[in-house]
């Protein structure tokens, strides 16, 4: 499993330029060994349910039960790996937004986490269909600036794609301190300041295998 995006994944080898489009791969070695662990505790957790019963469907019952446990097992990893690499790519991506550093919130975090398997229900091959689209809104009155773009799986066809739209945090103090220096600073110094991001965003999916309409979350 491999993830496509502007910047490095992992840490496996150093972030390379917003402009330098590569891929690396994900460990399947250590996303099976999670998952071997995590289907060992839920086993062990329910060891009062005995799956060894003689009764007509109860082997396919436990087979079914293993497929769930392991789609919803691997999901929360594909997701936990994406947000991971969309947290680099914004904080890579604070010369393009024209300051010295990006603070991403834990539950703007958490939130887009929980959206990302949202919008992954119902489709033909969950979060690993998905590319993603980042976008952050300045809130100056100017366009969209465009953070870069993420593939799942570049081994698949994608199945939909989703643009997520970051908001600059404008309420509070700190904005309110950041724009008084800006006002009298010079604007190279300007470009040292710090951006938080709001822990409100905009999802929009749309699925690329049928006419369906957009559909639009705002999240907060």
């Amino acid at each position: 499993m491999s993830f496509t995006r502007s910047q490095s994944l992992d840490g496996s080898f150093p972030p390379s330029p917003a402009e330098d489009r590569g891929s690396v791969r994900l460990s399947w070695g250590s996303l099976v060994h999670r998952l071997t662990e995590l289907k060992r505790v839920s086993l062990s957790s329910n060891s009062d349910l005995d799956c060894s019963s003689t009764e007509p469907g109860s082997d396919s019952c436990c087979m079914e039960t293993d497929c769930t446990f392991l789609f919803h097992a691997l999901e929360e990893s594909l997701a936990t790996e994406l947000l991971s690499t969309i947290a680099q790519s914004l904080i890579d991506a604070s010369h393009t937004l024209g300051c010295s550093k990006i603070i991403l919130p834990d539950c703007l975090l958490l939130s887009i986490h929980q959206e990302l398997l949202h919008l992954a229900v119902g489709e033909p091959c969950g979060l690993r269909g998905a590319v993603v689209d980042l976008c952050v809104d300045k809130g100056d009155q100017s366009c969209l600036c465009s953070v870069g773009q993420i593939t799942v799986d570049p081994t698949l066809v994608p199945t939909f794609n989703v643009t997520l739209v970051l908001r600059v945090e404008s309420s509070g103090l700190w904005p309110k301190v950041q724009r008084f220096f800006r006002g009298s600073r010079s604007a190279q110094s300007s470009e040292r300041t710090q951006v938080i991001l709001s822990s409100s965003f905009r999802a929009m999916k749309r699925k690329l295998y049928s006419s369906a309409e957009l559909l639009v979350e705002d999240c907060c």
